[in-house]
């Protein structure tokens, strides 16, 4: 089985962009998207059932803003949109898809807003009580055999970022959202990339500004967690930082 998840921070810009060509060659059997913002009545009839792929939606209650969907060539068992945060899952950051042998949760985790005149993050609060949590939802469910993909925005250790002295006092590397990665990481689930990378440095976003994506000046945000119980089925992790159509690039994981 093969996953590929991609912030496309807009389904119709990227739908103008790379994406179509993108579903048209992938062979991949699943496909998670975050930050799709756009609304049911919004859909075109080419994104309803894309290159073969069926289509799952969760659309944000806010007009242009979060989202997330799931393209799949593979039948789920079952199909959940919340987990039962409120503003959460109003915002429709979670898809949860239930096939045989795994769980897959699709996230597209809280940014952390705009910095403040008193040093704080807008939504900080907000990001930090939904990694709370998850961490408690997911400390229940250890043992099953689950994966996790998405846009977590937070970088987790130096190697993540270009930058790491320059973005210590930043949303996105703060020691408190990096200890929540750490936690994610204590109940045994996995890091796909940097456990089969180990040393590689790749990033999955680049800031528009300043010619960052030429000069490599990035970010690994993105993930594929996989739970313990599928650690021995973990066979292939990777980033795909060449192909553009997004500030983020698509990245992947292949299990037996």
């Amino acid at each position: 089985m093969k996953i590929i998840s991609w912030n496309i921070n807009g389904l119709r810009a990227a739908y103008k962009k790379s994406l179509p060509e993108f579903l048209e060659n992938t062979d991949a059997d699943i496909v998670c998207l975050q930050e799709i913002k756009l609304q049911e009545n919004d859909l075109e009839p080419s994104m309803i059932n894309p290159a073969g792929f069926v289509s799952y939606y969760n659309f944000g209650s806010r007009k242009g803003y979060a989202g997330t969907a799931i393209f799949t060539k593979i039948k789920p068992k079952k199909v959940e949109y919340s987990l039962g945060l409120e503003r959460f899952d109003s915002e429709g950051r979670v898809i949860k898809m239930v096939f045989d042998g795994l769980t897959l949760f699709n996230f597209y985790m809280v940014n952390g807003g705009e910095k403040l005149d008193n040093g704080k993050f807008k939504d900080m609060e907000y990001k930090m009580a939904a990694y709370n949590f998850l961490l408690d939802y997911f400390a229940k469910n250890r043992k099953e055999k689950i994966v996790l993909t998405g846009d977590f925005n937070v970088a987790h250790a130096e190697i993540d970022l270009a930058r790491p002295k320059d973005n210590r006092k930043n949303k996105g590397f703060l020691p408190e959202e990096r200890g929540k990665i750490d936690s994610l990481l204590d109940l045994g689930f996995i890091d796909s990339f940097r456990f089969l990378h180990p040393d590689e440095q790749k990033f999955t976003w680049w800031t528009n500004r300043s010619g960052a994506r030429a000069k490599n000046i990035g970010w690994r945000i993105d993930y594929f967690f996989v739970s313990s119980a599928l650690k021995n089925k973990l066979k292939s992790a990777f980033i795909e930082t060449e192909i553009k159509g997004s500030d983020h690039c698509p990245l992947g994981i292949g299990l037996d």
